[in-house]
């Protein structure tokens, strides 16, 4: 009896949960209000001398889920079919990322065809990057009034586009605007997908989840420029742009067939639209489609609330600052090993690249030790009620912390001697790095994640455009100051800001409880850790 009633209250709590969450989507994040006014007589003619039909009783014709075990549900979607969804938008993500950083590869060569300086042709990554900063602020807001799978296709197809485009560019200029729509249509990946997982995966789920789509975002820049000088060796510069393209077009093609909706109002007004063809009876509808698109409040709650999110909350503002000067030394990673192991240690163009397999080791050790906290992290959630505990996500941001300012350390000062220190030494040091992008990545995201819940999604587009800027900043000056530093020089100064920063996930574990309690933003009480 006691079990009973115990699954009872689960499946109350499941149902509960998501009539939250479709009331948060309608009124605080789509930007839009409900269609219905009550009648006056401003009202025009019904026409052919017609009285006004009596107002229905609303809430009776509004569709809705069979319960918390729905089969229409993305959560209640059968195992394979999630893993179908999930595996796909992951591949896509992954060359979405690979392609950001495909192109330093060719740098080089396109400086030389095009008689442009280096730091102009590495503009190419920034650009990419820079699209990447603001595509959220389009993909976002379309997703949550018409679904994930359009916005999906769209991106995709134009993210297949613009890198065909690259490949048979005459002209640096077209090079240029071609990455930075590159990158705006494959910023739909990276921000939806993320959004995809939160819609098939339950809490229990959803941080294993995470990891690997964060795993796939981070290694792919890393894979990118090892595969990429043997192509610009072997092939030609444009040959990278045409790999891409054509992983692309696959992608395309396989989400055009696969790729199921999984955003449950757009379920909805699918299962509305059928029913009404059914029945005939056209009062039918589903809650998504009382709102109309409300240009002044899609402004507020989708482009202004971000902004003024971190403006007004330390713990945004703070974390997003850690992650972004993160997510810049990823792509700074870009510009640093050449000069390190290419000019340094005097290997070939394509050789020089493989010291980046330390970085992806590091980012699959990374991805195991945030995975062992995993159990700890379901366990607290249950404890909780079924609600997440964010503090309890940064535990292994902590060690992530402390590992990147010993890894910047290593590398650059072994890197800085390589007339007497062996090159495997700082290709080691990639272990470190690679391990904190990745404890320290997913770990803030998923902080900030549960912080904020209602307003997540705009929590996550103020860190995604912030920390994209970083990234595009990065690569710029990166080889100036490595060349007029010197390696040790700048690696020790990065490798102090990021020892500056160590204190931020102890003190946010300790006391990040007690500041959202003072937050405008976040719906929860101050939950213990």
């Amino acid at each position: 009896m006691a079990a009973d009633f115990a699954q009872d209250d689960e499946e109350d709590s499941v149902v509960l949960e998501r009539m939250r969450s479709e009331r948060s989507i309608e009124y605080e994040t789509v930007g839009g209000k409900p269609l219905y006014h009550i009648p006056d007589s401003s009202l025009p003619s019904f026409g052919l001398n017609k009285d006004y039909p009596p107002l229905i009783e609303k809430e009776r014709y509004v569709v809705e889920f069979c319960g918390p075990d729905d089969p229409d549900h993305p959560q209640n979607y059968e195992v394979q079919k999630k893993l179908r969804i999930t595996g796909l938008l992951g591949f896509t993500t992954l060359i979405v990322a690979w392609a950001s950083s495909i192109y330093a590869s060719a740098a080089a060569e396109i400086a030389k065809e095009y008689h442009i300086g280096i730091t102009v042709s590495i503009l190419g990554v920034s650009l990419y990057v820079l699209g990447f900063a603001s595509g959220p602020l389009m993909w976002a807001p379309f997703s949550e009034l018409r679904g994930r799978r359009v916005p999906l296709l769209i991106g995709i197809f134009g993210f297949a586009v613009f890198n065909t485009a690259v490949a048979t560019a005459k002209d640096i200029q077209t090079i240029m605007i071609c990455r930075f729509f590159a990158g705006f249509s494959g910023a739909s990946c990276v921000t939806l997908v993320p959004a995809v997982i939160g819609d098939v995966c339950s809490n229990r789920w959803r941080g294993t989840s995470m990891a690997l789509f964060v795993a796939a975002v981070m290694c792919g820049p890393f894979f990118a420029p090892v595969l990429g000088g043997f192509i610009v060796k072997r092939l030609g510069w444009r040959w990278t742009e045409y790999v891409t393209s054509i992983f692309a077009w696959f992608c395309f093609c396989s989400a055009l067939f696969l790729l199921e909706e999984t955003y449950p109002p757009a379920i909805l007004v699918s299962k509305a639209s059928r029913l009404r063809l059914l029945t005939g009876n056209w009062a039918i509808h589903a809650r998504q489609e009382t709102v109309e698109l409300n240009m002044k409040e899609l402004f507020e709650k989708n482009f202004s609330r971000p902004i003024r999110m971190l403006v007004q909350e330390p713990i945004l503002l703070l974390v997003t600052m850690y992650t972004s000067f993160i997510y810049g030394i990823l792509y700074l990673m870009l510009e640093a090993f050449p000069i390190i192991f290419i000019e340094g240690y005097g290997m070939s163009t394509t050789v020089g690249e493989l010291p980046y397999l330390g970085m992806v080791v590091g980012e699959a050790i990374g991805c195991c030790i945030f995975l062992l906290f995993e159990p700890y992290t379901i366990r607290m959630i249950e404890q909780n009620g079924g609600k997440p505990v964010p503090e309890n996500r940064l535990l292994p941001a902590m060690i992530g912390s402390i590992d990147f300012t010993i890894g910047m350390l290593w590398l650059t000062w072994t890197g800085a001697y390589h007339d007497s220190v062996p090159w495997i030494v700082p290709t080691l040091s990639g272990i470190f790095i690679g391990s904190s992008i990745i404890l320290l990545f997913l770990s803030l995201f998923n902080f900030i994640l549960e912080s904020y819940l209602t307003f997540a999604a705009s929590a996550i587009a103020a860190n995604t455009i912030v920390r994209s800027a970083f990234a595009a900043g990065f690569p710029l000056f990166a080889n100036g100051m490595f060349h007029n530093l010197k390696t040790q020089w700048a690696g020790t100064l990065l490798g102090c800001i990021g020892f500056a920063m160590i204190p931020v996930p102890f003190i946010f574990y300790k006391y990040g409880s007690r500041l959202r309690k003072y937050s405008r933003f976040s719906p929860q009480p101050a939950m213990k850790s």
